[in-house]
């Protein structure tokens, strides 16, 4: 068994299984580029369509697991050098999703952390995303717009009418960069593929509020069917925290964004920052870096876990007693005790993520 080897066996990085997906019947709007493309290398059984694969989890619903077995979460709390500066919470406040979003999401919210309403297993969610594919005029819904009230949305959810119509739509390309807080009202458009790290106290459920679901209707299976049911809405509490003081204009969505480009991975191994305390995309909550090219990288220790997912080509660990191999569509958590890793990229895209 794995508890029996000592906690000093995951000192190290730690692979994590590719399949863990959510049914459709929780993500009706899932399309395939996960399954067949993303992960195409991973020789995974065949399924239908996945909306979102929960790359790296302590969440009870979708728990990431080694791929030697054990959940990241049991094997967290065996060791607090593992946690870093997170030690004192048992685990990790860090969830990583990838998305695919073959239709919309439905508008939605999350509630701060400190929201007196929340159940005591509840939390609330910050998020970021990062875009890795869009289709041509593919775009998200950040906000009500300038001058919307609470009226207004309360008048449309009620009558059926586009909720979208009100908010703001942005236009997006592959290695866009977002920042969503609580309170801020959004939906992920038909025809994106993101990553998203998120923040979500260990031990708890994150929390979304849906003001509308585009009127849609399913059956068991997560199919769209016109004599199945809605999707459950959460109309009072998704309009009572909402920041309606805060409209979603031109200037707040730059403030919130950061348009890095595509990574260019015929080129040398580079580097970059994206989000963080010091970089172009301002954040006290998260810190990703993107990792392109060909060649050798030496990583800098960090005090707490970190997620690394690899999006296109090869990245090779080695931490100086193991090495370990990553191809498209794999996550390996980096645990906090780890001193710099060596890194050789061999035509690759990946994300590095942490919270701060």
């Amino acid at each position: 068994m794995w508890d029996k080897v000592g906690p000093r066996n995951w000192r190290r990085p730690l692979l994590l299984r590719p399949d863990n997906f959510t049914p459709p019947s929780r993500t009706p709007w899932g399309g395939r580029r996960i399954r067949e493309q993303l992960k195409a290398d991973a020789q995974l059984q065949p399924g239908g369509p996945v909306g979102e694969a929960w790359e790296l989890s302590v969440e009870p619903d979708f728990p990431s697991r080694l791929v030697e077995g054990p959940t990241l979460d049991e094997v967290l709390r065996s060791d607090p050098a593992l946690l870093g500066a997170e030690a004192p919470q048992g685990s990790t406040s860090l969830l990583v999703k990838l998305i695919d979003a073959d239709d919309e999401l439905s508008v939605q919210i999350h509630p701060h952390d400190a929201d007196p309403a929340l159940a005591v297993d509840e939390s609330g969610k910050p998020e970021a995303w990062y875009i890795v594919d869009a289709e041509p005029g593919a775009g998200l819904y950040l906000g009500f717009r300038d001058g919307v009230t609470r009226h207004e949305v309360e008048t449309a959810i009620d009558t059926g009418e586009d909720v979208a119509a009100l908010m703001s739509f942005v236009p997006v390309s592959p290695g866009d960069l977002f920042l969503i807080g609580p309170g801020t009202p959004h939906s992920i458009g038909r025809g994106l593929l993101l990553l998203e790290p998120q923040r979500v106290a260990p031990g708890k459920r994150g929390v979304t509020y849906r003001y509308w679901d585009w009127n849609r209707k399913y059956d068991a299976d997560g199919q769209l069917d016109p004599n199945g049911r809605a999707r459950t809405l959460h109309r009072a509490r998704a309009l009572d925290v909402t920041s309606w003081e805060s409209a979603m204009d031109a200037a707040h969505i730059d403030r919130l964004s950061h348009r890095a480009g595509p990574a260019l991975v015929d080129g040398p191994a580079r580097l970059e920052v994206l989000i963080g305390r010091a970089g172009p995309l301002r954040s006290d909550v998260f810190s990703v870096q993107r990792l392109a090219g060909s060649g050798t990288l030496l990583l800098d220790a960090a005090d707490r876990l970190r997620s690394l997912t690899v999006l296109d080509g090869c990245v090779k660990l080695d931490d100086g007693e193991s090495a370990l191999s990553l191809s498209r569509g794999q996550t390996c958590a980096l645990p906090a005790c780890l001193d710099s890793l060596r890194l050789v990229l061999d035509a690759a895209h990946a994300v590095l993520c942490s919270l701060t």
